[in-house]
């Protein structure tokens, strides 16, 4: 009886023992429990994890500080504003059709070379920056970048820039982009330690890429091209006055040689500005002599020019700070509304043509009709000095003045 129960105790545990080697979850089960038996195993691929994570927290936390410094680098405010009037000139002087491709290059080209030029200004400015509490903590006067790195970063946007604009556009652009960088880094940016006649160094700055736009239209620079670049000159120079004024013991500290510096009361400074605004108020009205533009645009023009002029002349009889920063904000609202009222009301080639043809065919039209009428008084007096019977009937090709070609030709009564 004892053989008998453990030969079925024997065979009941090889019988489990082989259904279970036949079952995928026993194996699965048994291979877990195998390796959760291998701490090494789970270590290494905790730390593979954590490594990688690491490594991608890393590149995003470096991409986003390079691109807040070289956001800051390129004053990217100031270069899309710079960006937004090369745009403009680049349709004013487009005529009829705009070239959207080649508008895009030159946004771009613009923007960096825009930013190149902000750069450099700022590798130039460490020391001054570093002592003005506006600018402390740009990229360089707080260390958060190399001047190496700005000055690797400044060079190769630029040369890249001017590239672009003499490939996808045409090499006067190129040339005027390039010049203005130099001018702007190289001249406007010492001349700042220097002198105050950096503030209208500055203003011809401003007033080339209205200029740089409409030359990669055109190919060309004309008369009313200047239009806007004119606008960009004078309305810097209240619109810097006022802030130069607001900014009087920043610049100082900076060691900045500004006009408001050495004008106490600040009447100077506001009779500058002043003048500048009123030196605005013809721009509309020579827009529309010159055919950029329609005749509204004098009138909208005026009213803009007037609201700024009056914000000079208030600044001009009360010198303080609030007025002077009035006068900064009707600046800011100066520049879009114009350039918009000029992109509005701008007139095509086509529409210009059209123009000219009817003021020509109204011109002919009225000498016609005084010829004919020194036509007719002559033959009334040829035919008072003839007699009748000497007098020639008109000929046949006369018809011609009737309605039709087929109608026979009018009957003329003679006395």
């Amino acid at each position: 009886m004892m053989l008998r129960r453990s030969s079925v105790t024997s065979f009941c545990s090889n019988f489990l023992k082989s259904s279970h080697s036949h079952n995928p979850n026993y194996v699965r089960s048994s291979s877990s429990s195998s390796s959760s038996s291998n701490p090494h195993l789970i270590a290494s691929s905790a730390t593979a994890l954590d490594i990688s994570s690491k490594a991608t927290t890393n590149f995003v936390s470096l991409t986003r500080h390079y691109g807040r410094c070289y956001w800051e680098l390129s004053k990217a405010r100031l270069s899309m504003l710079v960006v937004a009037t090369s745009g403009t000139g680049f349709v004013l002087g487009s005529g009829s059709a705009v070239d959207f491709s080649a508008l895009s290059w030159t946004c771009v080209g613009t923007m960096m070379v825009a930013a190149s030029a902000n750069s450099l200004n700022q590798v130039f400015e460490i020391n001054n920056d570093a002592k003005m509490k506006r600018t402390c903590q740009r990229p360089l006067p707080s260390g958060r970048i190399t001047k190496p790195h700005a000055i690797g970063w400044a060079s190769s946007v630029g040369i890249a820039g001017t590239a672009l604009l003499a490939t996808q556009t045409n090499t006067l652009a190129a040339g005027l982009a390039a010049s203005n960088l130099i001018l702007y880094a190289f001249v406007y940016t010492p001349l700042k330690q220097i002198h105050h006649v950096n503030t209208w160094v500055g203003a011809v700055v401003g007033a080339i890429p209205p200029l740089l736009g409409w030359a990669a239209a055109s190919n060309d620079i004309s008369l009313n091209g200047m239009i806007l670049p004119a606008a960009l000159y004078f309305w810097q120079i209240p619109h810097f006055m006022a802030l130069a004024y607001m900014c009087r013991s920043d610049y100082a500290a900076g060691g900045f040689k500004m006009y408001s510096l050495a004008d106490a009361s600040g009447y100077r400074t506001a009779l500058v500005a002043l003048r500048n605004s009123i030196y605005l108020i013809p721009l509309g009205f020579l827009a529309y002599d010159w055919g950029l533009t329609s005749r509204w645009f004098c009138l909208e023009s005026t009213v803009l020019t007037l609201a700024i002029s009056g914000a000079a002349f208030s600044f001009y009889r009360n010198r303080t700070r609030e007025k002077a920063r009035r006068m900064f904000h009707a600046s800011l609202l100066y520049l879009p509304v114009f350039m918009t009222g000029l992109l509005i009301h701008r007139r095509s080639d086509s529409e210009q043509f059209l123009e000219e043809n009817a003021k020509g065919f109204v011109k002919s039209a009225s000498s016609g009709e005084a010829l004919e009428l020194d036509d007719n008084d002559d033959n009334q007096n040829m035919k008072a000095k003839r007699p009748y019977w000497t007098q020639a009937r008109p000929p046949v090709s006369y018809a011609s003045v009737a309605p039709f070609p087929f109608l026979p030709a009018p009957s003329y009564n003679f006395p």
